[in-house]
């Protein structure tokens, strides 16, 4: 196999959304966007949905992938309406929007059936509406037909008690006013950061812990990786002359191996399971292997992250772009 191969195991994933259901004791709405963070939407969404109350994606077109799989439950799309298009669109797949302002508002009215969140900016700066303006938000959706099932904002660092303290006041403020005019709109402010730092409301949008890891700040609570990354040998050789790769070697090697993996795959070119800097699409390693034969080269993202100053989150939307799926149940 030239592609690289994720394997996934799908019952590790519901593990995880077991550890973190115990922990909130609230129905978890779990977030499949950007393919379930490279682990594959329709296939964890169908393997969540008894676990969990509702799924969150990103766009309307990953919302409705999980309509067209076959997944019933409750979708919210947390970017909102661009366009009356989408708004069409989010109507037709039964999705559940997301509204921030007046512009968004413009887009849904006239959609019959039309449900959504509200979104409120606590202090993230990334969307929703401002809290002098969650009154007139509300007016208008109540005087558009559109149901109103929830409100919602997002910790920008949940480890740290005074911002999270700050966007609680401003949540709750918030979501007295949209529970005025939709009294059963369900309230949910924390990601996996939240839930671990003990702020639950209504629900709970769990996203990287149910894939086995957590934001920075936070201790291990039982959750683990729930997918491998694994490349297939090409060739082995005895090293002739002095380069590996893109760069001369650091010693005499005596036997060497090509991987198909590269940074095309997603990989960071400076290091990985390789010596020597990537090629595009191939690395060589140390030692002889035979070809044809699999070989392990992620099964930590966020020990390979730390390497490169970044997260799991990166690693993993970027490692599973190309690669083909396996899924497993333990």
């Amino acid at each position: 196999m030239q592609s690289l191969l994720a394997v996934i195991d799908l019952n590790r994933i519901r593990q995880n959304a077991g550890i973190l259901s115990r922990i909130a004791a609230r129905p978890l709405i779990a977030v499949v966007k950007d393919d379930a963070y490279g682990h594959g939407a329709e296939r964890v969404a169908l393997a969540l949905e008894g676990e969990v109350a509702a799924f969150a994606v990103a766009t309307v077109e990953e919302g409705a992938a999980l309509r067209t799989a076959g997944i019933q439950k409750e979708i919210l799309v947390l970017t909102p309406p661009l366009s009356q298009e989408e708004a069409l669109r989010i109507s037709a797949y039964r999705l559940t929007a997301t509204l921030s302002g007046t512009r968004s508002l413009k887009f849904a009215k006239g959609q019959k059936g039309f449900k959504a969140h509200i979104a409120v900016n606590t202090g993230m700066n990334r969307y929703g509406v401002r809290l002098d303006r969650v009154k007139s938000l509300c007016r208008g959706a109540l005087s558009a037909g559109i149901e109103i099932t929830g409100v919602y904002s997002h910790f920008y660092d949940p480890a740290e008690v005074s911002a999270r303290g700050e966007q609680i006041r401003r949540f709750l403020a918030a979501s007295v006013v949209v529970q005025k005019y939709f009294p059963s709109a369900l309230r949910h402010l924390s990601a996996t950061g939240g839930v671990l730092a003990g702020t639950y409301f209504d629900a709970v949008r769990v996203g990287i812990s149910l894939y086995g890891y957590l934001p920075e700040g936070f201790s291990n609570i039982g959750v683990k990786p729930a997918l491998k990354i694994y490349a297939t040998v090409v060739e082995t050789r005895t090293a002739l002359g002095s380069g590996v790769g893109y760069q001369r070697a650091e010693k005499n090697y005596k036997k060497l191996h090509t991987l198909r993996l590269g940074y095309g795959d997603g990989f960071f070119r400076e290091s990985g399971p390789c010596i020597g800097k990537l090629c595009m699409d191939a690395c060589i390693a140390e030692g002889a292997a035979r070809p044809g034969t699999r070989k392990l080269v992620l099964a930590d993202a966020a020990a390979y992250a730390k390497q490169h100053g970044t997260t799991a989150y990166e690693v993993l939307v970027n490692v599973t772009k190309r690669a083909v799926r396996e899924y497993r149940n333990g």
